[in-house]
């Protein structure tokens, strides 16, 4: 497994902007494992979810043809508040499931995104798609498909399963399409989390025994087809990667959208319980993380600014300022290359995991705009 790197920051990234008035982007960490979510815990402490880089299998074909292993390389790391006093990110808890690339370990699916539950944090790990290929990918596969309760105790760390969204999936199949599972964005709240099942193209309620009962299901689009001929459409699925609390009380999810991943396809839905999900937001394109600042901003992070199809790297955090007539600004534009995730910190910092798709080269950002 990749060393982790810290770096205290040189001392003009202290100031809240640089001297120009743009915001500043500082590495805080590298060497990560296909890094995806981020959360700010107590005392200041970051986690970050790595995905991991795989294994020596059992091997299975993906969804893109490539071969896939499975190893127990994902992780939780965590960052002290303090760079420049010496300490240094550390892995806290390792062993969890990632399912990679066989060739480079990128792509995984593993440990994808945290939220602070007490003195821990609830977590998704990512699903094998189908209970059927994680019983092939055996006993190291067991946790793929659920939502964990993770304890990073220096004496004892912990990892609970809470609930397994793949078997919910498999028996449901809310959206009642091709049964598909892949857990990603979580939400902790004091009487249990919302998860995003990426896979099922839903949002899942589940409490702290385990109990698992479905929200709201997000329908398909129609998007611009980049097959001939010139005009024609096709039909997108949502994949819903991330939700969030708004100011309001609401709940607001992101969607990455399916293929082709169409560039300004991806929306943010606002859903009260309940009710029937609404659009919140349109004009974004693969959208990961979202985000609302202390001052009531919606911040959406892209991982890509073309969509995936296009195989461009870069990214975008947009930050949309919804009380000046939902002005978009784009933040740190031209530092950002395949993001997974963000988080804000008490001072209004902004966290980014960066090279989310990669082994051994991810990366954790502060932007101070």
């Amino acid at each position: 497994m990749a060393a982790v790197l810290a770096f205290a920051g040189a001392p003009a990234a202290s100031a809240a902007t640089s001297a120009e008035g743009k915001p500043s982007v500082t590495v805080i960490a590298r060497g990560l494992d296909n890094p995806r979510g981020i959360a700010v815990g107590r005392h200041g402490w970051l986690y970050v979810a790595e995905a991991g880089r795989g294994g020596d299998g059992p091997c299975i074909e993906g969804p893109e043809g490539d071969r896939q292993c499975l190893g127990a390389t994902a992780a939780l790391t965590a960052i002290p508040p303090r760079l420049d006093r010496g300490a240094k990110p550390h892995r806290v808890i390792t062993g969890l499931p990632s399912l990679a690339t066989a060739e480079d370990g990128s792509s995984a699916i593993g440990l994808h995104k945290i939220s602070p539950a007490g003195p821990g944090l609830v977590a998704t790990i990512g699903g094998a798609f189908n209970l059927e290929t994680r019983d092939f990918l055996g006993p190291g596969a067991r946790l793929m498909g659920h939502v964990v309760g993770l304890h990073p105790s220096a004496r004892a760390a912990k990892v609970k399963p809470i609930a397994d969204l793949n078997a919910y999936e498999t028996a449901k199949n809310p959206d009642k399409g091709e049964v598909d599972s892949n857990p990603y964005g979580i939400l902790a709240t004091p009487f249990g989390a919302y998860a995003t099942d990426a896979g099922g193209n839903d949002l899942l309620k589940v409490s702290w025994r385990g109990k698992v009962s479905t929200v709201a299901v997000f329908p398909d689009l129609t998007v611009p087809s980049p097959f001939p001929p010139p005009g024609s459409t096709m039909t997108a699925q949502s994949v819903p990667t991330t939700v969030a609390r708004g100011p309001d009380g609401a709940l607001y999810v992101g969607e990455l959208t399916g293929f082709p991943f169409a560039m300004g396809a991806a929306r943010v839905w606002r859903i009260v319980p309940g009710k029937a999900p609404k659009v919140y937001a349109t004009g974004f394109t693969n959208i990961v993380d979202i985000a609302f600042d202390r001052w009531g901003r919606l911040l959406v992070l892209q991982i890509s600014k073309k969509g995936l199809f296009a195989g461009d790297p870069n990214g975008a955090l947009i930050r949309v300022d919804v009380k000046r007539g939902a002005k978009r600004t784009e933040l740190a534009k031209g530092k950002l290359t395949f993001p997974g995730g963000l988080a804000i910190g008490g001072d209004g910092s902004i966290y980014v995991t960066n090279k989310s798709t990669a082994a051994g080269v991810g990366e954790v950002l502060r932007i101070r705009a």
